[in-house]
């Protein structure tokens, strides 16, 4: 399958809860957020903020995503405003994602993110098992 048709289609019609003018604002608020929350596209805005990167620099560079996911985030980081798509008239063709003004304005709170993530995995790690240990000692308790 080539890079230009991996079979991927973006949905841009808003859910049902979004549709009034009351809730479009806030809907609007969470779309973003989720959009830029996301694993894919915090690797992908971390790597393009440090500079342009081509499509196999950031198939590399962000581990374990496939081509159909990364193609598909890249997309909607494109749509979104946050990356710029440039291709070069070359043979073979070459493209480059570059984070636009606004992707690097949050960098600096992408790069805190992923620092708190780091100091509290453990923390978080230890609190999950916690949970489950109780909950199967009370699902144990129930029978």
């Amino acid at each position: 399958m080539s890079q230009g048709n991996t079979g991927v289609t973006v949905e841009v019609s808003a859910p049902k809860e979004c549709e009034t003018p009351a809730t479009q604002a806030a809907c609007s608020v969470l779309d973003v957020l989720g959009r830029v929350s996301g694993k894919w596209s915090i690797a992908i805005l971390l790597v393009t903020t440090q500079g342009p990167a081509r499509f196999t620099e950031l198939e590399r560079q962000v581990r374990g995503i496939s081509r159909r996911m990364l193609t598909l985030t890249l997309r909607n980081l494109e749509r979104d405003g946050l990356l710029t798509r440039t291709v070069y008239p070359t043979v073979p063709p070459k493209v480059e994602y570059t984070a636009t003004p606004i992707a690097r304005e949050l960098y600096d709170s992408l790069v805190e993110l992923a620092g708190w993530a780091e100091r509290h995995v453990e923390a978080i790690d230890r609190a999950r098992l916690d949970y489950d240990v109780a909950l199967a000692a009370a699902g144990s308790d129930a029978e």
